[in-house]
Parts: structure tokens; sequence; C-alpha cells
């Protein structure tokens, strides 16, 4: 599903990634964990398609990042990777349902059919009644599940989840954890996951951890 190989990157003088090498399987929920100043979230963003790296190879689905043009590149990335992060992201003049709907737009699909099918991820989320609603008018865990929601409408093969509980009360971020293991045996997603969060790191299928740039 997602292959990595020799993944360094730098900033000026600093060296933040020094040689990654890692594999994913289709279907496993992955937790990349480690203390700040890891790589974590600068591995998830190129791994999401979201930076290049300096040197090295990103592999997702048989498809090689590196060799895509700018264009492919974007398509590639609206057709089968969604983003969650930790502060949702939302577009505070749109309703959940046109936020949810706005990558199977961008990616040129049927309005009424992408509409539709942001109802059932809204259903399956216990947030039809949500639908018309504004990110101010919305509770924390309600906007983060609205984020989920808009990273599964294209079915994505991989769903990359920067701090996602980062911003939650114990309670929402419970409900956050069973959510991407219901998600999981529901849509088949592959799910890594960048998180501090030791509980929801722990249930996942695998624990990558990270130290000065490298894997251990």
């Amino acid at each position: 599903m997602i292959s990595a190989k020799g993944i360094k990157k730098q900033f000026g003088d600093l060296q933040v990634l020094k040689g990654i090498d890692l594999e994913i399987k289709e279907g496993e929920i992955v937790s990349i964990v480690g203390p700040s100043g890891a790589g974590k979230t600068t591995l998830l963003q190129i791994l999401g398609t979201l930076d290049d790296p300096n040197d090295g190879e990103v592999e997702i689905n048989n498809t090689s990042i590196q060799n895509l043009s700018t264009k492919e590149l974007a398509k590639f990335r609206n057709e089968n990777i969604g983003f969650v992060f930790q502060f949702h992201q939302l577009l505070p003049e749109f309703n959940a349902l046109e936020n949810i709907t706005l990558p199977a737009l961008i990616a040129g699909k049927n309005k009424a059919k992408s509409e539709k099918r942001a109802k059932e991820i809204l259903d399956f989320l216990n947030l039809k009644d949500r639908e018309l609603h504004k990110p101010a008018e919305l509770s924390g865990g309600e906007k983060q599940r609205i984020a989920i929601a808009r990273a599964l409408i294209n079915d994505p093969a991989v769903v990359f989840a920067d701090e996602p509980t980062g911003s939650l009360d114990s309670q929402n971020q419970e409900e956050l954890h069973k959510l991407f293991f219901k998600l999981r045996d529901e849509f088949k997603q592959t799910f890594v996951i960048v998180t501090h969060d030791l509980h929801l790191a722990h249930l996942s299928d695998r624990e990558i951890k990270m130290k000065d740039g490298f894997v251990l």
C-alpha cells in the first residue's frame, strides 16, 4: 500500500529526516509516535504528498509519487488520499454538507451523487441532523467528525491524520478512537496517524516510533 525508502528531509542546515524506510499494508491503522521534534509531522506530510523529500522515494498503491507532474500529483492526491488535521480546517462560510462534498466537486464528480454520498457518511457518523450547520454551530467533536467525513468523500485508499484528537476533550477522544476502527472495518481504509495520544497509539495495529529523524 505505502512504501517509503531512504526518505531524507532538511530545512536549511537542519536535518529533520535522516533516511526513513517503512512499509504500511492496506487496511492497517498505524500510529507514528515520538517526542516533539522527532520528524513525525514532516514524515506524514511527505507520505501524504504535501511535501517533497530531499532524497528517497514514496510509492502509494504502486504509484511512484516522484514521477508525477504537479497536475498529476494534485489529481492523485484528491482521488487517493484523505487528510484529517488537529484543528479540522473546515471552511467557516460553508455548512457541514458543503464542506464534506468540496473534495468530490474538485474531482469533477456529480454534485447530486456527491451530496448523496456525503449524507450517507453523515448518517454513518450520527451527524445526519447537522448537515446544514456551519462550523461555528458545531461542537469540537462534531467538527472533527465532519473533517473525517470530508476525508472519506472520495473513498481514498489512505487517510493521513495529524494529531486528530489533540484539540478534543477526553470523551470525544475516546469516541474518535472507536470511530477510526469502525471506519476501517466499514470502508476498508488505511489510516496513518501522527499522535502524542499513547492510548490511541496502543490501540493501533502497529506503532512506528521515531526519534531524532530516525525510525527506531
